[in-house]
């Protein structure tokens, strides 16, 4: 039997592929020319957030305390892009050479959303600093992973002209060469190509001693070659957001984009965490929970709730959407709230005053919105005064009171230092996962961004170890449950619900307050016995 083989046919590109290919040439690109087409506000928010997930991913390495571009470092960032779910930008890192729409369209998606960040983050020095740091690292990351063809065609397209030195000029300068490239052998330093590039363009590299200096000039070898590009991509981008900057009266004219613009820095890209419909926890596991379930931040709000018999507006706020996320019923918030107010005021006086505001928060009220519950960076970016209780604690209190909170909490001396050392840095999220794992004797494998992540884990870590044990969970307590990831924007959509709890509680102040009456609750009470509990 004969087999003829047939001609394959060759597809056409379409207009639309060959104009992307046009526009987003290379997958590493200096950012210098915005894009000029139209987005819908649905498509600018999404890319917006999307950008920002990446970034955090190489802030929270930093973090951890990983080096830079180091095997654990990049494995870290490749599977903390596959956890989010984060394909185009996989692509962008991982191409296989071969340039397929999808690549295109990850190319397009990128840039798009690097200059919508670029005015967002133009606001103010200290954002813009933060930008540049993870647009930096993402830079050098992407360039780190081109061929030598790649590089090459980066340098073509942006029209730069770097040449490799000749033998001659190499053998002139050798002796130097070989002093200023640790690691590698003189064969090896022969088979190496070098640059020669005035010292300015590589601070890094000079302050490092990784490069030969002469006259004023820095020898490069190919594998720092980077640090070039990286130089002027970085004096390109802080130009860039100089410009963005003096745009940004112009950009707030469209009030659809201001919250996002404004919003942005703070705004949470992770889980959803609403209520989940029938399940819930009983206001009476709370003091239970408190100990272990509950974030310093909301822990520190039950304990005052639980001592004073009152929250301040803001500290109500931000302890009733955590509760609303954890899985307390409103009639349960409202009876829970009622009791503890009541010992200091008249029922009246609540049902007028403060029950509006939890049906408001839990959206039966006013508007109808759906409230979330607040994540660390909205908490941590709230202004604090001496007298509230919201906030994060590892902002608001001093050394000396959070290092007594965290020793009254049962903490060795060692773990204390640990924690507050973290938060005496300004590493607040990361001084809460070492306190995570201290009171839950573990390690974390991801960093927590919001309340209700950390009293997840917690319940995850904490019924992980009663399946092994043989005990069975306690059913009371809502059960962990895996949910899609919404990456909505969580800015503006309180600022309703926040007016009304300050406008009452001003309304409130103005009355002469009832007296304390001490707490009766057991700090030291064994989150173990919530076994023998019943309900």
């Amino acid at each position: 039997m004969d087999f003829i083989r047939k001609p394959r046919v060759k597809v056409e590109k379409t207009s639309a592929v060959v104009n992307l290919e046009q526009l987003y040439p290379h997958n590493v690109t200096l950012y210098r020319l915005p894009p000029t087409e139209d987005i819908t506000l649905q498509e600018f928010e999404d890319l917006a957030l999307e950008r920002l997930k990446l970034l955090r991913i190489f802030e929270q390495a930093g973090s951890r305390n990983l080096r830079f571009l180091s095997d654990e470092w990049k494995e870290h960032i490749t599977s903390e892009i596959n956890r989010e779910g984060l394909k185009g930008y996989a692509r962008l890192f991982h191409n296989s050479g071969s340039v397929k729409e999808s690549d295109l369209q990850a190319r397009r998606r990128d840039t798009i959303s690097h200059f919508i960040l670029r005015v967002a983050y133009s606001r103010s020095q200290d954002l813009q600093r933060w930008f540049t740091a993870r647009e930096m690292e993402m830079f050098r990351y992407k360039f780190s992973l081109l061929t030598a063809s790649q590089v090459k065609e980066f340098l073509e397209i942006n029209k730069l002209d770097y040449t490799p030195l000749t033998e001659e000029q190499k053998n002139e300068v050798k002796d130097g060469l070989y002093e200023s490239t640790m690691g590698q052998s003189a064969s090896k330093i022969e088979l190496l190509d070098f640059y020669k590039v005035h010292f300015t363009e590589v601070l890094d590299l000079v302050k490092g001693r990784r490069c030969f200096l002469k006259n004023g000039f820095a020898y490069v070898n190919s594998s720092d070659f980077v640090s070039i590009i990286a130089t002027k991509y970085q004096s390109e981008l802080e130009r860039g957001l100089q410009v963005a900057q003096r745009g940004l009266p112009e950009s707030e004219n469209d009030e659809r984009l201001v919250s996002v613009l404004k919003g942005i820095h703070t705004s949470y890209t992770g889980k959803d965490y609403s209520i989940d419909k029938g399940e819930s926890v009983p206001i009476e596991c709370l003091d239970q929970l408190s100990i272990k379930s509950f974030p310093l931040c909301m822990r520190s709000c039950h304990e005052i709730l639980r001592s004073k018999h009152h929250l301040k507006h803001f500290g109500r706020l931000q302890y009733t959407l955590f509760l609303k996320g954890i899985g307390v019923l409103l009639e349960d918030a409202l009876r829970f709230f009622r009791e503890e107010f009541t010992k200091t005021m008249d029922l009246e006086r609540f049902e007028k005053g403060y029950a509006y505001n939890i049906r408001h928060s839990y959206g039966k009220e006013g508007s109808m919105v759906k409230y979330s519950p607040f994540s660390c960076m909205k908490i941590i970016m709230q202004a604090v005064g001496p007298q509230d209780t919201h906030g994060c604690p590892f902002k608001t209190l001093d050394p000396v009171a959070l290092k007594s909170k965290l020793t009254s909490y049962g903490l060795s001396p060692m773990h204390v230092q640990e924690v507050a050392t973290f938060a005496t840095k300004g590493h607040y999220q990361l001084a809460c996962d070492r306190y995570f794992e201290v009171i839950h004797d573990t390690k974390l494998d991801q960093g927590i961004q919001h309340p209700n992540q950390y009293f997840e884990l917690s319940q995850a870590v904490m019924g992980s170890r009663e399946q092994k044990g043989g005990t069975p969970a306690n059913k009371n307590v809502r059960k962990v449950v895996k949910k899609e990831v919404n990456s909505t924007l969580l800015e503006g959509d309180d600022d309703e619900l926040w007016n009304i709890a300050e406008t009452q509680e001003n309304e409130m102040t103005q009355k002469k307050a009832a007296e304390t009456v001490k707490s009766e609750w057991d700090d030291d009470f064994d989150i173990s016995q919530v076994e023998s509990m019943e309900f």
